[in-house]
């Protein structure tokens, strides 16, 4: 989620698009260079805040995850591998990393502000999206997986709570902390239940092709306004992913319901997206014919919604979050986990 422009040199200020993710320690970078404006979003051990850097019109997100709870929830190796990740990659549909630091409490990322929104807002307020509307949004998340699968990295959290919208509409994946660089299999139990492959709840190893399941589960879910598989808690949503049955709303277009099919195959060998084309198999589907890939990927495609913003720190368009007390921000005298997080 972020801003145009990066507080580094004049030079970055003028073209934020060359900034090369960095250590914001070693560049001189504290809590105190930001102005803390509102929460954007909440998790486990962590949020994230839009801040204003001082004395300029830049805004960009935050995050901040608490240290403490990171160990405490054993996931120092996922947020270290979605520092180096975001550091890696550069893409127009995914966030910008800028620079990550830490102090006695907190590590932080700070990322450009992505003033749009959440399309998982936007889709509730809608109820379901169009045939045309999915198809734009699942055409730009094609071309993000594709880029991240060349780099053998495998994202792992599809959903609408982790795609964002820039002020022209165009998507921003957000939220790498369950992404990981994986040149065959990994067999880490992760994601959001609605949206596992079967392969993930069976514990056999996984790979790329989870991230074609994902697509599948959220073009049905952009569709019908709600996921394929749901139950009131986790157990019943696996066994009715691994049950594999599908029930298509009325409306479906009959191309979308197959290209659904095809990537909701629970066999991976015969999974689309994992065939001898690779994605070139999802692109040539028919249910993307006439989908201009160079135009999209140049962002010369107009978006179905273009989000109402009036300046570039305007956060009309993300939920209302309960602030965090003042001195729940200061910083403790020691600091027991540094060494843990020795790339911040």
């Amino acid at each position: 989620m972020l801003a145009d422009g990066m507080p580094m040199t004049a030079a970055y200020l003028m073209d934020p698009n060359s900034i090369p993710a960095t250590n914001g320690a070693r560049m001189g970078y504290k809590l105190s260079d930001f102005q803390f404006i509102r929460t954007l979003g909440t998790g486990t051990f962590g949020r994230v805040y839009l801040v204003r850097y001082k004395n300029s019109d830049q805004y960009y997100a935050m995050k901040m995850l608490k240290k403490s709870e990171v160990v405490r929830l054993k996931q120092v190796e996922h947020i270290n591998s979605e520092k180096q990740i975001l550091a890696e990659i550069n893409f127009p549909f995914i966030v910008n990393l800028l620079c990550t630091f830490q102090d006695d409490r907190n590590v932080y990322m700070l990322l450009e502000y992505v003033v749009g929104g959440e399309l998982f807002s936007h889709l509730r307020r809608a109820g379901r999206f169009s045939n045309d509307m999915t198809r734009f949004y699942a055409a730009e998340i094609v071309l993000s997986i594709e880029y991240l699968h060349e780099l053998d990295i495998i994202y792992r959290d599809l959903k609408p709570e982790n795609l964002l919208l820039d002020h022209h509409g165009h998507i921003k994946i957000a939220d790498f902390g369950f992404a990981k660089k994986v040149d065959d299999r990994t067999w880490t139990l992760c994601g959001t239940p609605e949206y596992l492959a079967p392969e993930i709840i069976q514990s056999k190893g996984h790979g790329k092709p989870v991230d074609w399941w994902a697509l599948g589960i959220l073009i049905f879910e952009m569709l019908a306004g709600y996921p394929p598989f749901f139950d009131d808690n986790p157990f019943g949503i696996y066994e009715k992913i691994l049950a594999g049955k599908l029930v298509f709303p009325a409306h479906f277009d009959v191309n979308a319901k197959d290209l659904i099919k095809r990537l909701l195959t629970a066999d991976r060998t015969k999974r689309l997206g994992n065939l001898q084309r690779g994605s070139d198999d999802i692109k040539k589907h028919r249910w993307f014919r006439g989908v201009d890939w160079n135009g999209l990927l140049m962002k010369g495609v107009d978006a179905p919604i273009v989000p109402i913003v009036a300046h570039a720190g305007d956060a009309r368009n993300f939920e209302l979050y309960p602030e965090l007390a003042e001195e729940e921000l200061r910083q403790p005298q020691m600091d027991p986990y540094q060494s843990l997080f020795k790339e911040f």
